[in-house]
């Protein structure tokens, strides 16, 4: 035998007093023997004629290797186990060790995203959200549990303190990374929630907080920290977080944005990054907000196909091949990789972090969420492998960033295995009628993770098919915001085709819960006065129908077969199925011919929702990147004023808070197709001369078109209280008679003057006592200016008072292709 090469360093080495005096022997020493001997003397010598049973070793050998049955408790077992797809001789696992590199294991106390607060609902004494951090490490078992602190902050007098920033070298209130709990208000008084575990892998875990606070007769400004955590190096934040919630009888001041990201080549430097949200920041301080909600794209992950995994399979040149391009477990790994490290870097992104943690969110998600114009390419190209893979994927990190809900346990592969009955089997390639139900569960996406078990909220209207590409259920959602608004939010991406936007079978349950809550309101003595409801696409905007046309017409089959041939006219085509890159914006839009059969019946059912409860209903929507006021009315020839008009609502366009804008000739052009349009024989819809001027000093449109502005913005909508003092000056001319003009004027007082003078533009904003909505679209002066400044531009929206007979509920028309079917 060798000797050891260094063998005379081993004599440093401490000395073991029972080793052998020879160091290559292979007995026990005689010191050890008399050790042993010692150690034992009292116990009893089995009988050799003994028959017993390895229960003690088997006991002794499972208890470190048997799962605790709390998921949250610290590790004691040490899993033996191999990867199906490494059994089978597939992709390789991912590695259990994600954070080997580094010298010490993660502890489950670094942060390396958020807090991020959401709110769900509010019942009559109570306001319900949640809060999630997202933790550096984790698997099957944590090592760390943390909770939060919540407590009422001090009392509102008109002055709102901001977040303090008291971190030291990226820790939570910490010095040199050593967690000071008084810091953190561990010691101060107020409730603590433990934190549940929603989702854990080697990678990363999904803490989420359940908030309930008791409402109050004054709005209360309430206090949060997380105890014992420390944020990753070099990313300071507060060690304590504040948020606000309305007096019991007073209804929310609400924000609304969408289209939170940049289109992949965008220069962002040029457009100083998400700068707006140093704006909404500022006016949080000077006016909170209440919610904030969310329109769709609240992250931009087309990425995915330029410096993401599916590079290569973009890069494909031909559609079959890449319509059958397979979507394995080890793509699949590349690509839950990339949503989930652009989901952590978009939402640590300041100034928008910010706003996450101290405004309470409602969120619904569009096709930038997953990828650029998922949903509505053609059917055979949406049901291959890749989409409908990255389609669950992105579904997965939608529900734990955006909803703070567990995500299924397993997302679509090509080759997903089953465990069931029959063991662990490989599933043979899911057909196009496989739903979430049937598809099983995939050992390697659950080795060394924990999914917690799936759960909901009251909040939510669920949907009860899979969509046809993303195979899970819609989730819809109808919220209190305070004492006199309703908010429905409707999931307009997961059941999306190029021919239909939700099934009729998703309608009737959002229609029939919205009935249920108004008709509860009403008997309650406490009626909704303003329903919001939140769209991802407007529904009130200029056709561009003739543009679709061109699109679709015979003219263009040359001009595809030259891309496809020699690349002419690449700009023109998308990178997917080979149509006209505009295409799949187009057939989004619920102007677009396609959907306008849903389209109507969507509005017509919405008109008899407001004539049976008399309630208001104004909409939001955003994704096209410019600000513009639409609006439905009933037919001049009908002579009922605004304030009578279930048919009168306004379609608020307010997009995009970060993204670039189109250039002023596409805003000047959709000016110009600003007819008067007639939704039937009794509503008529066009854009309102909104925009007196263009913001600040600049020059963004022409002089004629005062409908749409190609800027950044964002929303703010605060009701006119009727709680308030008195009452606020009245904008412009007091005139109560129709001008009978239509449209192209004003329909009531509160449209007179709108724009950068009116009242709800200014100061003046959401202090009326008439029970109207003040609205204000905030349009960004200069995109080279990083505080994000911005310039107001207002409307007033009139309470209903509808005193004729309700209107009756059509039926919702049948799809023009059964679950979007067909192309």
């Amino acid at each position: 035998m060798a000797s050891h090469p260094h063998g005379e360093a081993l004599d440093d080495i401490e000395h073991n007093p029972h080793a052998s005096a020879n160091r290559w022997r292979h007995q026990e020493s005689s010191a050890f023997l008399r050790h042993a001997a010692g150690a034992h003397s009292h116990a009893q010598p089995r009988d050799p004629q003994e028959r017993g049973t390895t229960n003690d070793l088997a006991d002794f050998l499972n208890r470190d290797r048997v799962e605790p049955e709390n998921p949250n408790a610290p590790p004691n077992f040490k899993p033996i186990m191999v990867a199906a797809g490494e059994a089978a001789g597939q992709e390789e696992p991912r590695a259990a060790a994600t954070h080997a590199h580094e010298q010490d294991p993660p502890d489950g106390r670094e942060i390396i995203c958020g807090p991020l607060l959401n709110y769900r609902r509010m019942d009559e004494n109570k306001w319900y959200g949640s809060v999630l951090i997202v933790t550096k490490g984790g698997g099957k078992t944590q090592s760390f549990a943390p909770h939060l602190v919540l407590h009422p902050a001090n009392a509102v007098n008109g002055q709102y303190a901001s977040t303090e920033t008291n971190g030291v070298n990226g820790s939570n209130g910490a010095f040199n990374g050593e967690v000071s709990s008084a810091a953190n208000g561990a010691g101060t008084s107020g409730s603590e929630t433990q934190g549940q575990c929603l989702y854990s892998d080697p990678r990363n875990t999904f803490w989420a907080f359940d908030l309930s606070l008791p409402l109050s007769q004054t709005e209360a400004k309430w206090e949060y920290s997380i105890p014992d955590m420390r944020f990753s190096a070099g990313n300071i934040r507060p060690d304590r977080y504040h948020f606000f919630v309305p007096a019991i009888n007073e209804s929310m001041r609400i924000m609304f944005h969408s289209c939170n990201g940049f289109s992949v080549g965008t220069d962002e430097d040029a457009w100083s990054g998400p700068a707006l949200w140093n704006d909404v920041n500022r006016h949080h301080k000077e006016r909170p907000f209440h919610v904030m909600l969310g329109g769709g794209d609240q992250i931009y992950n087309d990425g995915i196909r330029v410096d993401g995994p599916l590079r290569e399979w973009t890069e494909i040149s031909n559609p079959k091949k890449r319509r059958h391009f397979p979507f394995p477990e080890k793509l699949r790994q590349a690509c839950d990789d990339y949503y989930l490290k652009n989901y952590i870097r978009w939402y640590s992104t300041e100034p928008f972090a910010t706003a996450n943690a101290q405004i309470a969110q409602l969120n619904i998600w569009d096709d930038h969420d997953i990828i650029d114009g998922f949903g509505s390419y053609v059917d055979d190209f949406m049901r291959c492998d890749v989409f409908r893979g990255i389609g669950g994927t992105a579904h997965k990190y939608y529900m734990l960033f955006q909803h703070h809900l567990p995500p299924p346990p397993s997302t679509y592969t090509s080759g997903t295995f089953l465990v069931d009955g029959e063991g662990i089997r490989a599933n043979p390639r899911i057909d196009h009628t496989t739903t979430a139900e049937n598809q099983g569960l995939d050992p390697n996406q659950l080795m060394d993770t924990y999914v917690a078990p799936a759960k909901s909220d009251p909040s939510y209207i669920v949907g009860k098919q899979p969509g046809p590409y993303v195979a899970e259920h819609s989730h819809n959602m109808f919220a209190r915001l305070g004492a006199r608004i309703a908010f429905l939010g409707i999931d307009a991406r997961t059941e999306r085709t190029r021919h239909q936007i939700n099934y009729p079978e998703t309608y009737d349950l959002i229609f029939s819960r919205l009935r249920q809550e108004l008709k509860g309101a009403q008997e309650s003595g406490r009626p909704f006065k303003h329903l919001i409801l939140l769209l991802g696409i407007p529904i009130a905007y200029p056709r561009l129908t003739w543009l679709e046309n061109v699109f679709r017409s015979p003219i263009m089959g040359p001009v595809k077969f030259l891309n496809r041939r020699f690349g002419l006219a690449g700009g023109v085509f998308n990178h997917f199925d080979g149509s006209v890159d505009l295409l799949d914006d187009l057939d989004d839009h619920y102007t677009a011919r396609t959907h306008k059969k849903e389209r109507n019946a969507l509005v017509e059912r919405l008109q008899a929702i407001s004539s049976e409860f008399s309630v208001r209903i104004t909409i939001l929507g955003g994704d096209v990147h410019l600000a513009a006021m639409g609006r439905f009315y009933s037919h001049p020839k009908l002579n009922i004023a605004s304030e009578n008009d279930h048919r009168y609502m306004a379609n608020v366009v307010s997009s995009a808070i970060t993204n670039k804008p189109p250039p002023a000739a596409i805003a000047n052009l959709l000016a110009r197709r600003n007819k008067i349009h007639h939704l039937n024989h009794d509503t008529d819809e066009t854009l309102l001369k909104f925009f007196d001027k263009d913001p600040g000093d600049s020059s963004k449109t022409s002089n004629s078109n005062h409908v749409t502005m190609p800027s950044r913005n964002f929303a703010i909508l605060t009701e006119n209280s009727p709680n308030n003092g008195l009452a606020a000056p009245t904008n412009g001319d007091t005139r109560s008679v129709i001008s009978g003009k239509g449209g192209h004027d004003f329909l009531h007082v509160g449209e007179v003057e709108s724009g950068s003078k009116h009242k709800a533009a200014g100061k003046q904003h959401g202090t009326g006592n008439d029970g109207s909505l003040d609205i204000c679209i905030r349009v960004e002066i200069d995109q080279h200016n990083r505080e994000g400044l911005t310039e107001g531009y207002g409307v007033t929206v009139p309470q209903l008072k509808y005193t004729s007979q309700p209107v009756p509920v059509e039926p919702f028309p049948a799809q023009e292709r059964e679950n979007g079917q067909g192309e």
